[in-house]
């Protein structure tokens, strides 16, 4: 019998993976399928969206609004950060945030492009690290608007 891997990580990214990622996963809704994410962040390298809404698509469950569809790119895992000095990420010409949201929990999400690739990212930092993104902000009215 396979056993399941279990999350040995801090108590605070433990819940984050459960939170935004877990809840609406297709292989489950706890962390006992976690599998570390060897592409970037903490969070769940096995993630992929499996919550669907006829007419919108694949949804991230545990997310806010204006984060939490999958649109044309089904495959995109939000990935899961400490903090920002934690993440190997630069924001520059080949990374660009978009959005960026500070949730009642105090984590930071950021929405953005890569337009060499055409793909979109997302990016949970689990701090309040609004100051040092260069983009837009949308607060919880904007997300409240939001169909």
């Amino acid at each position: 019998m396979e056993e399941k891997n279990e999350i040995t990580i801090d108590e605070n990214v433990k819940s984050a993976i459960e939170e935004y990622q877990c809840s609406g996963c297709l292989f489950g809704c706890d962390t006992t399928c976690f599998e570390d994410n060897l592409i970037a962040g903490v969070g769940c390298g096995k993630h992929h969206a499996g919550t669907i809404i006829g007419g919108i698509g694949k949804i991230y469950l545990g997310m806010p609004k204006g984060f939490n569809r999958a649109g044309a790119f089904e495959n995109q895992k939000p990935y899961i950060f400490e903090n920002i000095e934690s993440a190997d990420w630069e924001y520059n010409m080949w990374n660009i945030p978009v959005w960026k949201y500070l949730s009642k929990e105090g984590h930071t999400f950021v929405r953005g492009i890569m337009p060499r690739k055409n793909e979109p990212f997302i990016h949970i930092y689990l701090e309040d690290c609004l100051d040092k993104i260069n983009c837009h902000e949308i607060l919880q009215k904007d997300i409240d608007y939001m169909d």
